[in-house]
């Protein structure tokens, strides 16, 4: 069944990056969800839980653990838990995957960058269905302990919780960027020394990821 824009679930794309020359990877994502309402949480704008049916949290060049720099971190946390406490179907996605565990009282910790493309251990979550396992991976932050009720469901070498999701709320995160394609390949050489694996772009279809997250939000059973 296909939804007129008018009649479809509104969702909100929560910007978190405080960097304005890396905006783009914020950019790619929101352009995976043309009629979402975009926040500039860092900007101060806030998302309206009253008329969300989905929100999708991006990545930052932040850390979960600056909210001394960046007080917006705080807020953020309660709002990942009002989502969990309102059942409103979230995804996170790298620093979104970071903040949401931390929220629910995981924790984060940095190891260094790793840029490149990795095979990562996806589980048969319908999140998952029809994604190739090679995904681009582009952060210096780790989840080195999962939030409460977050179940691994993603696993990578240089990282084991690369994905989680929540026992009882519709929360998912995914630690690599589905956002990312071979159209920014030159910015991620530029910006952090992008290196090459036994991978190519052309093993890389995880933007699928955000069709299957908005077809649950659009179906209503996430």
């Amino acid at each position: 069944m296909s939804l007129e824009t008018s009649d479809r679930p509104q969702l909100y794309v929560v910007r978190n990056e405080v960097d304005p020359d890396h905006e783009y990877h914020c950019d790619a994502l929101a352009a995976r969800f043309p009629d979402a309402i975009e926040v500039d949480y860092p900007a101060g704008e806030r998302v309206s839980l009253d008329d969300a049916d989905g929100v999708v949290l991006t990545g930052s060049t932040a850390g979960v653990y600056e909210a001394d720099r960046h007080p917006w971190i705080d807020e953020q946390k309660a709002l990942v838990r009002e989502l969990v406490d309102r059942q409103i179907p979230t995804l996170g996605v790298c620093f979104g995957h970071q903040i949401a565990n931390a929220a629910l009282g995981g924790r984060v910790e940095h190891v260094g960058t790793d840029a490149t493309l990795v095979q990562a251990e996806l589980d048969s979550d319908p999140l998952f269905s029809g994604i190739e396992s090679v995904v681009v991976s582009l952060h210096g932050d780790h989840v080195t302990k999962a939030g409460a009720k977050m179940d691994v469901i993603a696993s990578a070498e240089h990282c084991q919780i690369y994905g989680t999701r929540h026992r009882s709320a519709p929360l998912w995160t995914v630690q690599f960027h589905p956002e990312i394609t071979a159209s920014l390949r030159d910015r991620l050489i530029e910006d952090f020394e992008w290196h090459s694996s036994q991978y190519s772009f052309a093993d890389v279809d995880a933007e699928g990821l955000f069709d299957n997250y908005r077809a649950c939000v659009d179906r209503g059973d996430c």
